[in-house]
């Protein structure tokens, strides 16, 4: 409160001078962020440069900040309170025309609600997320990712939030687009992507959803062919492949222990046997 007060009575560049001085001081407090102390030092200061930001009509700098705070509490588990950082970017977005900002809250948004098991909700936000991307230039979606692959990570969550809530027509658009998009990721970057590896069970799942089993068990087949051509690659990869591999025995119908397709079944468990080994 008092140092409000004080840098009402300064000029810009003064206070542009603090801002950088907080700018710092996060970055040394982030680089260290083992504990929730040193969190929820990093989100104050955080709060207090988005106050500042306002000051100087900063408004696309303070919207990303907003975003940066949601994606900081996100990080210790605290979605409450992240979810009001993310809304309240979202407002200043979409009054302000700060289609960037925009996307990255609603695509916060949605990561919540469709980690809440808030599905419907969950999906709205990711729907105007992928509908802002195109408009919103270059675009990292969280503090900590610096990737070439926004659409592919907004397609990800969408698409599982559309499984989860049985939108069969729309999936049957957005699967082969990520599907294209994840195989054009492997390509220009010279090596197999984990989000080919989904893009495989996304088909598969949406095969099993119309009752054509046997083109889901097509697509397991494919996947267990690139998991055999790319199993260093996959190795290096294991801590996001393994859990994905794990669930999709639980998604398909096909790998199902009781009900499903043993040979399948039989191959499946191979295959992660070995990249565990």
């Amino acid at each position: 409160g008092r140092m409000e007060e004080l840098l009402e009575a300064v000029p810009d560049n003064i206070c542009e001078q603090v801002l950088r001085t907080f700018a710092n001081a996060h970055s040394m407090i982030h680089g260290n962020a083992d504990s929730t102390d040193h969190a929820l030092s990093a989100a104050r200061l955080l709060e207090r440069r988005v106050n500042l930001l306002g000051k100087l009509d900063r408004f696309r700098e303070q919207g990303e900040l907003l975003c940066d705070l949601g994606d900081t509490l996100v990080s210790r588990g605290m979605q409450d309170n992240a979810a009001k950082q993310y809304e309240l970017a979202f407002r200043m977005a979409t009054t302000r025309g700060l289609f960037s900002v925009e996307c990255r809250a609603c695509y916060g948004l949605g990561w919540i609600r469709v980690k809440e098991r808030r599905y419907e909700e969950g999906v709205e936000q990711l729907r105007n997320a992928l509908a802002c991307l195109p408009i919103s230039g270059s675009i990292s979606l969280h503090r900590e990712l610096t990737d070439s692959r926004p659409e592919l990570r907004v397609l990800n969550l969408f698409i599982k939030g559309l499984f989860a809530v049985n939108a069969l027509d729309e999936l049957e658009t957005l699967v082969p687009r990520y599907r294209e998009a994840a195989q054009e990721q492997s390509r220009s970057s010279g090596r197999l992507d984990v989000m080919e590896l989904d893009s495989l069970l996304f088909r598969a799942r949406l095969h099993e959803a119309r009752g054509k089993p046997q083109d889901a068990a097509a697509e397991v087949r494919a996947l267990l062919d690139l998991l055999r051509e790319n199993r260093a690659r996959v190795q290096d990869m294991l801590g996001v492949c393994q859990p994905m591999l794990s669930e999709a025995s639980g998604q398909l119908q096909i790998l199902d222990p009781e009900t499903g397709n043993q040979e399948l079944i039989e191959s499946w468990a191979l295959e992660l046997a070995k990249l565990r080994s």
